[in-house]
């Protein structure tokens, strides 16, 4: 006999676009405050970051989006959220550094395109663009009906 995973989720789509402007909130905040003290101005209105600040915010958004996550399960708004990211991919459930660094490479595309959102509603699984590269899936801890067994 095969051992078949059973695999349960839902949409979560207004925990998960909760969590997403949570974590993008603090990342662009911090982006922001770096650009008030260090930002270089080229043209008027226009202010970006060289260096090493912007090194710092990719230092930043890596160890507070992708690590978090790798440690933990979940980043600080999908935990705020009750939510978290389980591996599809291998007999454990916890996702790998790989898996979630994959998860977050694709963020912006996920954002801008609402890529994110149609896929959630249409794929099998409720998995937006990462998700799907990086083999997971993302549950409602809250719910007991959603994971893998």
């Amino acid at each position: 006999m095969i051992n078949q995973k059973i695999i349960s989720t839902q949409p979560n789509l207004d925990k998960r676009i909760l969590a997403g402007l949570i974590d993008y909130g603090i990342v662009f905040s911090f982006g922001g405050i770096l650009s008030y003290f260090f930002g270089v101005s080229k043209e008027v209105g226009e202010i970006h970051l060289e260096g090493l600040p912007a090194f710092a915010l990719i230092f930043f958004w890596f160890i507070f989006i992708v690590l978090s996550e790798y440690i933990s399960g979940n980043t600080l708004g999908n935990y705020l959220q009750k939510l978290k990211v389980v591996s599809i991919q291998e007999s454990k459930k916890d996702i790998n550094f790989g898996q979630a660094l994959k998860r977050h490479l694709v963020d912006m595309l996920d954002v801008w395109l609402f890529l994110g959102i149609i896929l959630i509603k249409n794929t099998k699984y409720n998995q937006r663009l990462g998700d799907l590269w990086a083999k997971t899936i993302v549950i409602d801890k809250t719910d007991p009906k959603q994971g893998i067994v």
